[in-house]
C-alpha cells in the first residue's frame, strides 16, 4: 500500500497509465542491486530512488577522487577522500527518505557476487570495467533475474538489457579477450546511458514495454545518433548456453 505522502510523491508517474498505483506499488515492493557507484551508478541510483524503488544495494570499493566529480554526480568536491558508497548514500536519503539505500564498500568477485545479489530482482551493471561485467552477467544468469548493462566512452555509450534463458547475454555480445584500459569520458555520456538503464529498470519492475532484449542501443554524443543493433543468442556461449 503507498502512503498519503507516496501518493503526493509520485503523483505524476502515478498518473501514467502504464503505471498507476499498482505500478508504483510493485516499484516500491522491488529490490535492485546496482554495481558501482560512479559515472552510472550515481545517476542510475538518482533516478531510481526518486522513481521511489524501495530498496537499492549500492556496491563500490573505491573512494572519491578529484577526477570522478566531471560525472559521478552522487559526489560534490567535500567528498573526496570519502566512500563512494557512504557519499552517495548520504546524497540518495536526502533526496528521499522512502527508499531503504544499503552500502557496501567491497570489491565484487566471482567469490562474492553470488551472495551479494542474492534476494535481488534485477542487477544494474554501472561498473567501468569488462572482468566484473562478465562475473556479474554469469550471477544474474545463475539467479535468473534481469541484468541491464550499461557501457560509455567518451561522448559514445550503450545499453542492452539481458533476460536469463531468453536473450543474448553479454558475454554473447563481447566474445573476444578483455581489455582493461584507463578510458576518456563526459559526464553527459554516462547521465544519458544511466537514464536508459533508469528507464529499463522502472520497465522490469513494473512489467510495462518492450524491453532492450537482443538488442544493443549504441549513443554517439558527438553526432547526436541512436544506432539499434541486433544481438543473437550464442548457442556455445560459456555463460548462458545451458538455459
Amino acid at each position: 500500500m503507498l502512503t498519503d505522502e507516496e501518493l503526493d510523491r509520485y503523483g505524476r508517474q502515478i498518473m501514467i497509465p502504464q503505471i498507476g498505483e499498482k505500478g508504483q506499488e510493485k516499484l516500491k515492493r522491488a529490490k535492485v542491486f546496482i554495481a558501482g557507484a560512479g559515472g552510472l551508478g550515481s545517476p542510475v541510483s538518482i533516478y531510481l530512488t526518486a522513481a521511489g524503488v524501495g530498496h537499492l544495494r549500492l556496491v563500490d570499493h573505491d573512494t572519491v577522487d578529484l577526477t570522478n566529480l566531471n560525472r559521478q554526480v552522487c559526489h560534490w568536491t567535500a567528498d573526496v577522500g570519502r566512500r563512494k558508497v557512504e557519499s552517495a548514500q548520504e546524497k540518495l536519503n536526502k533526496l528521499n527518505p522512502n527508499v531503504t539505500v544499503e552500502t557496501l564498500s567491497v570489491t565484487i568477485s566471482e567469490e562474492n557476487a553470488s551472495e551479494l545479489t542474492a534476494g535481488y530482482d534485477l542487477i544494474v551493471d554501472a561498473m567501468d570495467n569488462l572482468p566484473t561485467r562478465y562475473v556479474l552477467n554469469k550471477t544474474a544468469i545463475g539467479h535468473e533475474v534481469p541484468f541491464i548493462h550499461g557501457a560509455v566512452n567518451g561522448f559514445e555509450g550503450r545499453a542492452m538489457t539481458v533476460i536469463p534463458g531468453k536473450t543474448a547475454c553479454l558475454r554473447c555480445l563481447y566474445r573476444g579477450p578483455v581489455p582493461e584500459s584507463k578510458f576518456p569520458v563526459i559526464g553527459v555520456t554516462p547521465a544519458v546511458i544511466a537514464c536508459i538503464q533508469a528507464t529499463e529498470v522502472i520497465k522490469v519492475l513494473a512489467g510495462i514495454g518492450e524491453l532492450l532484449e537482443n538488442r544493443l542501443l549504441a549513443y554517439d554524443g558527438l553526432n547526436l545518433k541512436f544506432t539499434e543493433f541486433k544481438v543473437q543468442r550464442n548457442p556455445q556461449c560459456e555463460h548462458c548456453a545451458h538455459l
